[in-house]
């Protein structure tokens, strides 16, 4: 097993005068990813498929980031991978093609725990005569009942929209009893896994989930995001991009404009640091696991000690289930009745600790909470490459300021 001080070596940004624990909003990057760019675009900036030989090569390169993030994300026979700039423009572009398909009084359920990249796009297909529900958050458990939503779901549904995570509760969801839930009553189900992908492996064949998203950034990759689609939900529907481009040219036709090239280079480039946490030379499924299994040993520890901090500092209130297991993930919000949310991340800013404050684009989660979306919640969100030299900085600060 590879030591802390040998992970965070591979992260150039990780200096000791700054405690970075602000991974939700992007994870931070191997040399190796930004080497990857920088040579692509050195040697092969080139458009594909032309003949000649850079063309090739950068053609090879954005197959390869293809069959990469299918391997990454258990697609392999199951489903394909779009790629795109970020999971909200991902998302936007999945809604826009059911909405040509949606019939007058066909209904969305969307969970109310949804960053607005997986919201807003499915709520404004009510323009086209679909009926919105809301799943609506239990405030005592910070979680949307199974139950709650088995009684919206009806012969008319067609889609359920949902978080595997929630950015600001960091309680993991039962995707596959949700799916399984939807597909009774013939509904696709859309999981937003942005939350879930830096902490632990994604498995769509597992999970039977019809689409899959998160955002690459925030796994140790470039500014792009993964839309995994399963075959059937695929052949659903009609990609947006150009009208001569083949219907069977997936994911070409969802890929407006193509996927970064670059983008994709530094995407393969995330192979080796996945490498160097398994402990393996392959870059396959087994390697992805044991990367995640290396990543998770390591969080686990970091995050109880924030949440059983947390728990016992008066005035303070954990936004979320905060429970101390597998249950969460190292995301981890809360509110002070003594000092409002954007007077703490200052504070910590000031002793080099950064954390964030705000409704963490889960806008409608904090109006439903009644939580003030300005200045909202502080979130303290952890990887694998964090310390506990880290946390006692971001202690003691928190001491100061609480």
């Amino acid at each position: 097993m590879p030591s802390i001080a040998e992970i965070r070596s591979w992260f150039p940004t990780l200096t000791d005068d700054f405690a970075f624990l602000e991974n939700a909003g992007g994870s931070q990057v191997p040399a190796v990813v930004a080497d990857g760019v920088r040579d692509y675009m050195l040697s092969s900036y080139v458009q594909l498929g032309a003949g000649y030989e850079q063309s090739k090569r950068a053609t090879a390169v954005n197959e390869a980031a293809h069959a990469f993030i299918e391997t990454f994300v258990n697609a392999e026979g199951v489903g394909r991978v779009i790629l795109g700039p970020s999971t909200t423009a991902l998302t936007t572009i999945l809604a826009a093609s059911y909405g040509e398909t949606l019939r007058p009084g066909d209904e969305i359920v969307i969970a109310e725990t949804n960053h607005e990249a997986n919201a807003g796009p499915w709520a404004r297909l009510e323009r086209y005569g679909a009926k919105i529900r809301i799943w609506k958050v239990d405030p005592t458990t910070y979680e949307c009942p199974l139950s709650a939503l088995e009684e919206m779901l009806n012969e008319r549904t067609r889609i359920v929209a949902l978080p595997h995570v929630s950015n600001l509760l960091g309680h993991v969801v039962d995707v596959k009893a949700v799916t399984e839930a939807a597909h009774r009553v013939g509904a696709r189900v859309i999981a937003d896994g942005v939350a879930y992908a830096p902490h632990r492996a994604i498995d769509v064949a597992e999970w039977g989930v019809d689409w899959y998203v998160y955002s690459t950034y925030k796994v140790f990759g470039p500014h792009m995001a993964a839309l995994f689609g399963r075959h059937d939900a695929l052949a659903e529907l009609t990609g947006p991009n150009h009208f001569f481009i083949p219907t069977s040219s997936i994911p070409y036709t969802f890929e407006l404009g193509g996927a970064s090239h670059e983008g994709c280079a530094g995407l393969l480039a995330v192979q080796p640091f996945l490498r160097f946490l398994a402990g393996r030379e392959s870059d396959d499924r087994e390697t992805v696991v044991k990367a995640f299994d290396e990543i998770e040993r390591l969080e686990l520890p970091l995050q109880y000690r924030v949440m059983n901090y947390l728990r016992e500092k008066p005035g303070v209130t954990i936004v979320g289930p905060g429970k101390p297991d597998r249950s969460c993930v190292g995301t981890i919000s809360f509110v002070s009745d003594r000092v409002a949310s954007d007077a703490v991340s200052a504070h910590t800013d000031s002793r080099g600790v950064g954390i964030r404050h705000g409704h963490m684009y889960a806008y409608r989660l904090c109006q439903s909470l009644g939580i003030p979306t300005d200045p909202g919640v502080v979130r303290i969100s952890l990887l694998h490459y964090n310390t506990d030299a880290e946390l006692d900085r971001l202690f003691a600060a928190l001491d100061e300021v609480l």
